[in-house]
């Protein structure tokens, strides 16, 4: 008989990244994780293979992702270069042991990038075997204007990427439903970026039991049922940072949430015990 796939559950150092990546590790170990996503920001040990593998290795956590630093915060971080931002996070995930690689897709005025993405990013894949992801992204709102957007993707977000990343909380920006854009997308999407979303059209990330809009109970459920990639809690934990003990509960919670949910044996807790 075979045995069903379980997704396997990571979290993001993304809400660490104005704290040494270090400091992050530490709390995700102490809470029980196993495996993370490593954001590349401007610590330089998250940038490098040999200080990363040699902290991911003190606290017993393997890297399952890499998240190239497309952020608005990490523009100039290794070069602004879309196209360089990739070939450099696969090389720190061939170096730190990582499968896959999470990046943004095209904004509209990128046409080299998006030429690239169209023509040589499942070949650079392939070549490295690394999954390079895209990400899902979601409609800008300023003030006093219609909601715009400015990745070069269509309404049903990233359908022509062979490889993809769905993030719910974007998601729920755009207004789409985060069940069906799963069942529609199944065999293309290899990472979940798993959060709520306050729904109030913008990007909240709120920690799952927290509130929110979005239908996770049954999304998880949905991802029970032979999802075999990765479900990376990326969440704003910025409420809770100034707390270690509120953190250090809160992240076990999420963790403890997600097992639930995603497999009917728990795996043995790390947590602390005090």
């Amino acid at each position: 008989m075979t045995k069903p796939t379980t997704p396997t559950i990571v979290i993001s150092t993304a809400p660490f990244f104005r704290q040494p990546v270090r400091d992050g590790l530490r709390a995700i170990a102490e809470a029980g994780f196993e495996a993370v996503e490593v954001m590349v920001t401007q610590d330089p040990d998250t940038q490098d293979p040999v200080p990363l593998g040699a902290l991911t290795r003190t606290f017993g956590l393997r890297v399952a992702a890499v998240h190239a630093p497309f952020l608005i915060v990490t523009r100039r971080v290794w070069t602004p270069d879309p196209v360089e931002k990739i070939r450099r996070a696969t090389r720190l995930a061939e170096g730190v042991g990582a499968p896959l690689v999470v990046v943004h897709p095209p904004y509209r005025w990128q046409t080299t990038y998006r030429r690239w993405v169209a023509e040589e990013l499942v070949p650079f894949s392939q070549g490295s075997g690394i999954t390079i992801a895209v990400e899902n992204m979601f409609p800008i709102r300023l003030p006093g204007m219609p909601p715009a957007r400015f990745h070069d993707e269509r309404r049903d977000d990233t359908d022509d990427v062979p490889s993809q990343v769905l993030d719910t909380s974007h998601a729920a920006v755009s207004g789409a439903d985060i069940r069906a854009v799963f069942d529609r997308n199944r065999e293309r999407i290899r990472h979940i970026h798993l959060s709520n979303n306050a729904g109030k059209g913008w990007d909240s990330h709120l920690p799952l039991g927290q509130g929110g809009v979005l239908p996770i109970d049954e999304f998880l459920g949905d991802l029970a049922t032979g999802f075999s990639g990765t479900v990376s809690l990326e969440l704003d934990l910025r409420a809770w940072m100034r707390d270690d003990r509120a953190l250090h509960d809160l992240l076990v919670g999420q963790r403890e949430y997600c097992e639930r949910h995603l497999s009917s044996r728990h795996r043995p807790s790390r947590a602390r015990k005090d």
